[in-house]
């Protein structure tokens, strides 16, 4: 398992160093959104629509919108202040009745294993809880966001629950088309309640499926077995663009003369071969730009004298 967090349980005086661990997984299927017409997978970037730029984790802040396009902004260290030290701490404040708490508080699930040498600590308040039958009610703050959590044995380990705030649980008064009170007739109770006496049974979460997931698997199977599968276009190579840049920037260097060579634009436009018989550089240039392949550039040799102008020089990026 991957260690989620590293704190410590505190209750009293007793410092429990614990590590966290997730204690479900999700295994919903996770699918693509691709494009209808070619199949490739779509981008999501982020944009900033004024500056119309991408913009990069670094230049990306927190802020609250406190009113219509207003927003006051965070830094990492001033959200990381107001954590302060006891965003290490799972601070157990009241010990309660399990039953007690609606299972409309509950978020989700982990485990906590003793770290360090909290070993004693971890296996005392541990055995303490089991015997008592109680679970703890503690707030800790995972990823800056504080939170409840029950602490409560299973089996051999002690786990914790985040559970929401009260103010979080919405009223039962808001939900609409509630049935008002009416009569029952007493007979039909009397069948409801046999056949809910009927359909009692033990708690058995094994004997229990995902018929969706297990179903949307059978169907993928299917699919890849009869290849009605969609590939995706290879992506064009950026270093051939790159290549292309550098081409057309060779080319328009070589229209230009060399500052001082006195040379005549004219014939600068139409390289010719040299005494050596060697092309330049920017003959090369012309003939990868109308073909449109990827030549190569050689590197430009040094002049044979210093009586020579020299050739412009070239950039490949």
């Amino acid at each position: 398992m991957h260690t989620v967090w590293k704190g410590a349980i505190s209750f009293g005086l007793v410092h429990v160093p614990v590590k966290m661990f997730s204690a479900t997984e999700d295994k919903d299927i996770s699918l693509r959104m691709l494009h209808k017409t070619c199949g490739s997978p779509i981008n999501y970037i982020r944009r900033c629509p004024n500056c119309d730029v991408e913009t990069d984790w670094d230049d990306i802040v927190k802020g609250y919108e406190y009113d219509k396009g207003r927003f006051v902004l965070f830094e990492k260290e001033e959200l990381e202040q107001l954590a302060g030290e006891k965003s290490r701490t799972i601070q157990i404040l009241d010990f309660v009745a399990l039953e007690e708490i609606d299972p409309i508080y509950f978020q989700k699930t982990y485990y906590l294993s003793p770290d360090q040498a909290g070993g004693n600590a971890y296996h005392l308040l541990l055995k303490a809880m089991s015997d008592s039958g109680r679970i703890g009610i503690a707030k800790v703050s995972i990823r800056s966001k504080s939170s409840l959590a029950a602490i409560r044995v299973i089996d051999n380990c002690l786990a914790m629950e985040t559970i929401y705030y009260p103010d979080e649980i919405r009223s039962i008064s808001q939900v609409p088309g509630l049935p008002e009170a009416v009569n029952v007739n007493e007979k039909e109770l009397t069948m409801a309640k046999l056949l809910i006496e009927q359909l009692s049974t033990p708690f058995e979460p094994e004997k229990y499926s995902d018929d969706y997931r297990d179903n949307m698997i059978e169907l993928i199977n299917r699919k890849v077995a009869g290849e009605d599968i969609r590939v995706a276009p290879q992506q064009e190579q950026t270093n051939v663009i790159d290549l292309m840049a550098a081409l057309q920037a060779s080319l328009e260097a070589a229209k230009l003369p060399p500052k001082g060579a006195g040379l005549d634009t004219g014939a600068a436009a139409k390289p010719a071969a040299t005494a050596d018989g060697d092309i330049p550089q920017a003959g090369i240039a012309d003939a990868a730009a109308e073909s449109g392949g990827e030549t190569a550039l050689p590197k430009p040799r040094k002049p044979r004298s210093p009586a020579k102008s020299k050739a412009p020089k070239e950039t490949v990026s």
